[in-house]
């Protein structure tokens, strides 16, 4: 008998269109973020190839070419041990997206639970988020130098520095979101149902915050380049030895007047990536927002 159902096959063409039309209808009439956005593909691809894309080893020290002007082989000039400044720009692209992610992993994943939990469980919560606001009482900065004056200078140690300083802003964020959405109808509901409370967290409340999580994660990517930078300038970030944006400033600032080219390049690179995922935060924040759909529509 043959099947009075047809079988659905997905046309993959039709699907790539569709996740293309999205993607578009998020960057409409933006041209900034679409531009940020296609930097932002750059970076990563740099970060991914910098191996294969930087023409010198960045740790190699050529003292015959030393503080050479950029132009020929060396397209963004040599620092003061004749190293490559392109090259050391490339893995240090590699280094802003492993600390970035890492730190919005982190900042997520532990924020997103101490929020969730402490709106959900009051009594849990005064605890919580009373630790939670004396860390929001010092500035970022000041509580990452704090916090790595206690730890070794490390990329693992940066990240979790850095994440942590996050995560309490992640908290205070979903805290009041979950407060929301704790007395929504749907809540009540699965509570009749018979769900239980972890249930009612992660099956019914959590998939409602992944809009702002992931408009979120955009802000928290950006700070954390601008919080290590900080950190590797000031001497408290990641080893000297290793290619950063902040170590290239941080060793080259005594140079400023002779070559200037050496805290221009990796200085833009900070600001433009810095920049670059803030525009692109925004648009997926008025995409994803109802509210502010309804008063893009109005305008």
């Amino acid at each position: 008998m043959p099947d009075l159902i047809p079988e659905c096959h997905w046309d993959e063409g039709v699907l790539f269109m569709s996740r293309w039309n999205s993607v578009r209808r998020i960057f409409a009439g933006r041209k900034l973020a679409a531009i940020a956005a296609v930097w932002l593909i750059v970076i990563a691809v740099a970060a991914i190839a910098a191996p294969w894309l930087a023409p010198f080893d960045p740790l190699e020290i050529d003292p015959v070419s030393r503080l050479s002007e950029p132009g020929g082989a060396f397209l963004f000039g040599t620092d003061h041990f004749g190293r490559d400044t392109f090259s050391r720009a490339l893995y240090g692209a590699r280094m802003a997206v492993i600390i970035g992610v890492g730190c919005v992993v982190i900042a997520l994943v532990l924020g997103g639970l101490i929020g969730m939990l402490s709106a959900y469980f009051t009594t849990l919560g005064h605890f919580l988020m009373r630790g939670v606001d004396v860390l929001m009482a010092f500035p970022a900065l000041l509580l990452a130098l704090v916090l790595m004056t206690l730890l070794e200078r490390s990329v693992v140690n940066t990240i979790i520095v850095i994440g942590l300083v996050y995560a309490a802003t992640t908290s205070r964020i979903l805290y009041g979101m979950t407060l929301k959405l704790k007395s929504d109808v749907f809540v009540d509901a699965a509570r009749c149902t018979g769900a239980g409370n972890f249930s009612i967290l992660f099956r019914h409340i959590l998939p409602n915050l992944y809009s702002p999580l992931l408009v979120q994660a955009t802000f928290i990517f950006a700070f954390a380049q601008l919080q290590a930078a900080a950190l590797d300038f000031l001497g408290l970030g990641l080893p000297p030895e290793i290619p950063s944006w902040g170590n290239m400033l941080s060793e080259e600032r005594i140079y400023i007047t002779r070559a200037p080219w050496l805290l221009l390049f990796p200085g833009a690179l900070i600001i433009l990536s810095v920049f670059s995922v803030n525009l692109v935060g925004d648009a997926l924040r008025d995409n994803l927002d109802p509210r502010f759909k309804d008063d893009i529509a109005g305008v």
